[in-house]
Order: structure tokens, then C-alpha cells, then sequence
């Protein structure tokens, strides 16, 4: 199978926003300078999504990420693909008020090549991403399903199943546009839900666990090539049994270590 790349273009704010209704976003997650190249040139944003400290450290939320484990994670991807589009996940608790959002913003900023962050939240964070907007900083929302509201929410729990809780989203949707993000995540929604939301905007919708409706998907890429082996979200589609094929590969590699057949002559000095 070929891989196509002579339709990469890097992207940029004005490219994102004007993909809607024209081109579906393909978004994907990295965390170091060797995925971040291989995704390179495939996926139109690389998110350094908060994930990592699941996927990457093996907690059991993401609630515990540090700004600096996010930077430094970010700089990695962005020494690895420099000509990606990544966006830098605000961890939970850096974004408090509108000061102290600005702050850790304007470090990110300084510190890495990040070309925008993401944040989660509607309606009662608006005020704070107009802030950041307003300072230059590039926003990216996220709303529905917000896995730093986990402890408060009491689980993760699938959103828009009511008319009222619909109408919230798409409140909520509507005021992070207004507050100057351009695109927005929506997590974890009815798909019927996400289309009424994708269509009450005008800044692109990218979708995970919301169907085929919205403008673009993004998945976690230990997730989508079979990596983490816990469990499997129902969204989630598995395009390589990774974690089988490592184990098969270092298997294989104890095997010719113990009978003796690796290092070839070949692979001497």
C-alpha cells in the first residue's frame, strides 16, 4: 500500500478554518519526535493531547499532566515535524482565570513551536479563551465529553441524549466561536448531536466519538493502531494490531539471542 504525500500542505489558522464544508481534518495524537515524523506528513494537526499521561505514563486519567510534561513532550513533536500543524493540550488546572490561562499560554508560547493550544470547556471558559484570542494566543475548544471534568462528572459520560443537553452544546459551541477558537473538539457526543453542533457553526467541528458528521476526527494514536491493550473505546477503529506485532517482533529477537543466531556474521564488525 503507497503512501500519498504529494498532497501534503502545511497548515495553518486561515487553512483550517476555511477546510470546513471542503476537506474532513484528520487529526492524531503524538508525543515524541519519532511518531510526530511519521505522521508528519499525513495528518493535517498533530495534537500533544494530555492523553500522554495515560497512554504514555500509565495513569489512570489525564488530571495529573504538568505543564511542563506537556512542553516538553510538545518540543519533542515539534523537533520531530516541523512542518506539522500541533497544538498543544492545556493540562488540567492552567487555566483556572483568565491571568493565569494567559500566563501558561504565553509560556507555551515561548518555549515551544506550538502553533495553537486546546482547552476544555463552553460556555463558563468563553471568557477565558476570549483572553487568550485577544492576546494572540491561538485557541482550539474542546467540548462534550471532557475527560479533565472526569472526577467532577463522577465517570466519563457519553453527552447530548437530551433536547436540553443538545442545546447546551450548541450554546456552548456557538460562545467558544464567538470567544475566537478556530476549530473545536467535540468528545464523546450523540452523532445526531454533533451534526446539529457542526452545523451551528462556522469554524470547523472535529469529532471523536461523534460520528461521521462533523468536519474532521482525531484519535489517540496508541489507540487507533492497537498499542493499548486494556480496553477498546467503541469509537475507536484499529488499523494495526500493534501491541501483537511488537510482541512477536521482541520474541523473535530473544529467540535468535538464545539460539545463538543473532548477531549474524553479517551484522559484526
Amino acid at each position: 500500500m503507497s503512501i500519498i504525500k504529494d498532497s501534503f500542505e502545511k497548515m495553518n489558522i486561515s487553512k483550517i478554518k476555511t477546510a470546513k464544508n471542503i476537506k474532513k481534518l484528520t487529526m492524531i495524537t503524538a508525543y515524541d519526535a519519532l511518531f510526530a515524523k511519521l505522521f508528519e506528513e499525513i495528518a493535517d494537526i498533530i495534537l500533544v493531547g494530555d492523553s500522554l499521561n495515560m497512554s504514555f505514563a500509565g495513569k489512570p486519567d489525564t488530571l495529573s499532566a504538568t505543564l511542563d510534561q506537556m512542553i516538553y513532550h510538545t518540543n519533542a513533536v515539534c523537533t520531530g515535524a516541523p512542518n506539522a500543524f500541533v497544538v498543544l493540550d492545556m493540562p488540567f488546572g492552567t487555566y483556572i482565570n483568565k491571568d493565569e490561562a494567559l500566563t501558561n499560554a504565553v509560556k507555551v508560547y515561548r518555549q515551544t513551536n506550538a502553533s495553537a493550544i486546546k482547552i476544555e470547556g463552553g460556555e463558563d471558559k468563553a471568557d477565558i479563551v476570549k483572553h487568550l484570542t485577544s492576546n494572540s494566543i491561538a485557541v482550539m475548544g474542546h467540548i462534550g465529553l471532557m475527560p479533565q471534568y472526569v472526577r467532577s462528572e463522577g465517570g466519563y459520560k457519553v453527552r447530548g441524549k437530551t433536547k436540553e443537553d443538545i442545546e447546551q452544546l450548541i450554546r456552548d459551541a456557538i460562545a467558544i466561536e464567538k470567544a475566537g477558537a478556530f476549530c473545536i473538539v467535540v468528545e464523546g457526543v450523540m452523532s445526531n448531536a454533533a451534526k446539529r453542533i457542526t452545523e451551528a457553526v462556522n469554524i470547523p467541528i472535529i469529532g471523536i466519538g461523534a460520528g461521521n458528521v462533523t468536519d474532521g476526527q482525531v484519535l489517540v494514536w496508541s489507540d487507533m493502531l492497537g498499542f493499548f491493550e486494556n480496553f477498546k473505546p467503541k469509537f475507536v477503529r484499529h488499523y494495526l494490531d500493534g501491541a501483537k506485532l511488537v510482541k512477536e517482533s521482541v520474541s523473535k529477537y530473544k529467540q535468535d539471542v538464545q539460539n545463538g543466531s543473532f548477531p549474524s556474521k553479517e551484522e559484526e564488525y
